[in-house]
């Protein structure tokens, strides 16, 4: 090999690794496509989960909270809150807000309707569900 680098030398480098590259992404993509169906929990969508995904983007949730590992991180991670409380504690905690607890944080009250804290738990159950491959690693998020 030459001690030089020219310039059919750098563009081969440069076409080469672009090709690897996409190749790579292209590999990664299908494999991604063909493993997220078993996971992400699709059959279980319904009209209430839907209802409180909107009743969680509208109220911004996520601003103060995490879901799988994704959000802000203010308050607690809430991927798995509804195997851990269950629903009633769920609603009557949203409906508490806030508790006036000295030092805490506080959630406001948000006054949603029953119908609106129904669908919200049933978000949260539903994101319960997901296969996140054991995330949170803690159980109390």
């Amino acid at each position: 090999m030459s001690g030089t680098f020219t310039k059919s030398m750098a563009r081969n480098i440069f076409y080469g690794g672009t090709v690897f590259f996409a190749l790579l992404f292209l590999a990664l993509t299908f494999d991604s496509m063909q493993t997220l169906p078993k996971r992400d929990n699709r059959a279980n969508l319904t009209p209430a989960v839907v209802a409180g995904k909107k009743v969680w983007e509208v109220n911004n949730c996520i601003g103060c909270h995490t879901l799988l590992g994704e959000g802000a991180y203010f308050a607690p991670e809430l991927g798995n809150v509804y195997k851990r409380r269950g629903p009633e504690f769920i609603k009557a905690w949203i409906q508490s807000q806030p508790t006036g607890a000295p030092g805490r944080r506080q959630m406001p009250n948000f006054h949603l309707t029953e119908q609106q804290l129904n669908d919200l738990v049933e978000f949260l159950k539903y994101s319960s569900e997901i296969n996140t491959a054991n995330w949170p690693p803690n159980i109390e998020g």
